[in-house]
């Protein structure tokens, strides 16, 4: 509904708040760097090559789990798109053609805009390296597709068996939930080929010298737990968590443990110290093994290798450092600390799969679904960015699903003066969240003379 009167324009948005959203990421031009950066070799009819990146990243973040969602969830919302700075909305076949003529090498001058866009904008990049560690997450996950798609081979593809598609690594900033690397890879590639580009992507991005990867502590799973790969990063000064690679070895040092502790939690599952020595590691490395009953009674093996203290792991956990005197207080830290990986890089995955439909966009072309893997990268820090700047204390635990869904789609009226500004944002008194997102973005526009209420007299 449009409703045009004499000073101003009036358009309804089912999406209002994620307009106000999108005003502050054209104050802060945020989309720049790949406007400037990024020259995809596609002549301009309508719309520029990157004004149809810029498309699809608007549709990202309202909701859209496939590009054809274009036309209903932007095209139809003249406000919205003027919020973000677009005066019209190109096709969704057209974006699909843009996408489809990109090559290698605009996937990497994306990859750079990014990085710029994340020293920009994000809070990982200023972390206090003195003050505590920097915890990045590296883990993969598969992105199924048509047998027919580039690089789709057979791999792991948790609960598809047979089933064609690629891998998606990457690196997360845990403690800001922030993504410093997204790359994709064939699907027959596991994190132990990935692990090396991916960290080096991610040093790259967070300008990591010597002395910051001094303070970085590098989690991952036991897919990237080899000795080369750890030696790898012990060489380079990282500190790590880790699960061991190699199931017979596992089995062999978890013979070696004395005493077994039980899970205070767990009850079908106990840790004890490996007592066998670690030479193969170019620094020392602290080994926890941890059993779990099967349902056939007999035992699953892991082993978690470390290199941190037992005073450092309590701190990263917030317990009291008295407890380093008790013996299977410490053992819990360390398995504690590796168990909340699923809370981390494995949830963000998972977020990204249902509020960002990261696993529903599938192109042919493998530079293509490149491009829409780090749109997805950067739609997911929007989200993360969006729900630092509103700093509403009960969003502050919602992930991308519950952002999209209930944050960014507040309806309400959207108004322009004659010159084409915003003037007014009225937001649907009705829902559940408007009151609190009311009050934030009165605070934060109050300086661009926006006026943001819920049409109430």
């Amino acid at each position: 509904m449009t409703q045009s009167i004499t000073e101003a324009t009036t358009h309804f948005s089912p999406a209002a708040s994620l307009a106000a959203l999108g005003v502050r990421l054209k104050e802060l031009d945020v989309f720049g760097p790949i406007r400037n950066q990024v020259q995809i070799k596609q002549k301009t009819v309508k719309h520029t090559p990157t004004d149809k990146l810029y498309d699809a990243l608007i549709s990202l973040l309202a909701g859209a789990h496939g590009l054809v969602e274009i036309n209903t969830r932007l095209r139809t919302d003249p406000g919205l798109q003027r919020a973000f700075g677009r005066a019209a909305c190109a096709e969704q076949s057209v974006v699909q053609e843009t996408l489809d003529a990109c090559t290698a090498d605009n996937v990497s001058q994306l990859q750079h805009a990014l990085d710029e866009i994340f020293q920009q904008h994000s809070q990982s990049v200023h972390h206090n390296y003195q003050e505590s560690f920097h915890l990045l997450d590296v883990d993969m996950s598969g992105m199924p597709c048509g047998p027919k798609a580039a690089f789709a081979t057979r791999g792991y593809f948790a609960g598809l068996y047979h089933r064609r598609g690629r891998q998606l690594g990457r690196v997360l900033a845990t403690h800001s939930q922030e993504v410093v690397v997204d790359q994709l890879f064939a699907g027959n590639v596991q994190l132990r080929t990935a692990l090396q580009p991916l960290v080096e992507a991610a040093e790259a991005t967070l300008h990591l010298d010597e002395a910051k990867r001094s303070r970085t502590i590098i989690r991952v799973d036991a897919g990237a737990g080899t000795i080369d790969d750890l030696n790898w990063l012990l060489a380079r000064h990282y500190e790590i968590m880790a699960k061991d690679y190699a199931g017979k070895r596992v089995v062999r040092l978890a013979d070696t443990v004395t005493e077994w502790a039980q899970d205070p939690v767990w009850s079908e599952r106990s840790f004890g110290w490996v007592s066998e020595p670690s030479p193969e590691y170019i620094r020392p490395v602290r080994r926890i093994a941890v059993r779990c009953r099967r349902q056939d009674g007999t035992f699953a093996y892991g082993v978690l290798i470390c290199t941190l203290s037992s005073e450092q792991v309590l701190t990263l956990l917030g317990r009291e450092l008295s407890q380093a005197a008790d013996p299977v207080a410490v053992l819990d830290a360390y398995v504690t600390f590796y168990d909340l990986r699923g809370g981390g890089i494995e949830t963000s995955l998972k977020d990204d799969k249902q509020g960002l439909g990261l696993t529903k966009r599938n192109k042919k072309r493998f530079e293509a679904q490149h491009m829409l893997v780090l749109l997805g990268s950067l739609a997911h820090n929007v989200v993360v960015w969006a729900r630092h700047w509103l700093a509403i204390p009960q969003l502050q635990q919602y992930g991308p699903l519950r952002m999209v869904r209930d944050v960014f789609h507040i309806s309400g009226f959207l108004s322009w003066d004659a010159a084409g500004h915003l003037v007014q944002v009225i937001l649907n008194q009705d829902a559940n969240l408007a009151s609190c997102v009311v009050r934030s973005l009165k605070m934060r526009f109050s300086l661009l003379h926006i006026v943001v209420n819920l049409g109430q007299t």
